[in-house]
């Protein structure tokens, strides 16, 4: 028989993965409503994805990684996140690709869903609410992301909601691995968080938040990486 908390660690990333199906299908109703679906709406589901995003950064995988790491590997991890994502980032765009929703979605999901495995070993409710929250963040980024790569490489609806739902599995898998691997190794957890969080707040000013995007706009998502370390480096040093 199966640990009580492996089945809970399976059971909740898979309702959490779930979302990113379904905020693929609701981006797919494109006739409803065209105009309205383009401007008002998709621009509010694009500005609350990243508030989502920076909310992930802020309140989960900053705190969360930076507790299982001396102070100095967790600055150097959270820029190190920044810097190869914006190494990541500039060859997409020399190529002409667009996938930075999607890529925010994913390095925001599969840690969070790793640290939801690990922490039902020792605190459920706290990993019941993460849970929830992983689900709300999933719904507008799958959203945004399924918009991003219908207009950006032509994907069929039926591909993309197929690839959406294949990307749901990675949550089952990652909390598996938090629960049986990493909650014994809380340094490893904790270097992976801070890495995709400094990653996540690269793509958040680079490509998704409106009021950072610049034809050649590199300098100032790294700017926020590096001004985020700052308050980072003040808040561990206090403590």
């Amino acid at each position: 028989m199966l640990p009580e908390s492996l089945v809970g660690a399976l059971l909740l990333s898979s309702i959490a993965g779930a979302a990113i199906p379904v905020g693929g299908i609701i981006a797919a109703f494109e006739n409803f409503r065209p105009g309205w679906m383009e401007r008002e709406f998709r621009h509010s589901v694009v500005a609350f994805g990243g508030g989502v995003l920076l909310s992930a950064v802020a309140l989960v995988l900053v705190p969360e990684g930076a507790a299982r790491l001396p102070s100095p590997a967790a600055l150097a991890l959270f820029g190190a996140g920044g810097f190869v994502f914006f190494l990541f980032d500039r060859r997409l765009h020399e190529h002409g690709g667009s996938g930075a929703q999607l890529l925010a979605m994913v390095l925001d999901f599969v840690p969070e869903a790793m640290a939801l495995g690990a922490m039902l070993v020792s605190d459920a409710a706290t990993a019941r609410l993460l849970a929830l929250l992983i689900a709300l963040q999933n719904l507008p980024e799958a959203f945004n992301a399924y918009r991003e790569l219908k207009s950006g490489y032509g994907l069929s609806a039926r591909r993309l909601i197929g690839f959406f739902a294949a990307l749901a599995l990675l949550g089952p898998a990652a909390a598996l691995l938090g629960e049986e691997v990493l909650f014994a190794m809380p340094r490893l957890l904790g270097g992976i968080m801070l890495f995709a969080g400094g990653g996540i707040l690269y793509l958040t000013f680079a490509d998704i938040a409106p009021q950072a995007k610049l034809e050649r706009h590199w300098a100032p998502p790294l700017g926020a990486v590096a001004g985020f370390m700052v308050g980072l480096a003040g808040e561990l040093y206090v403590t």
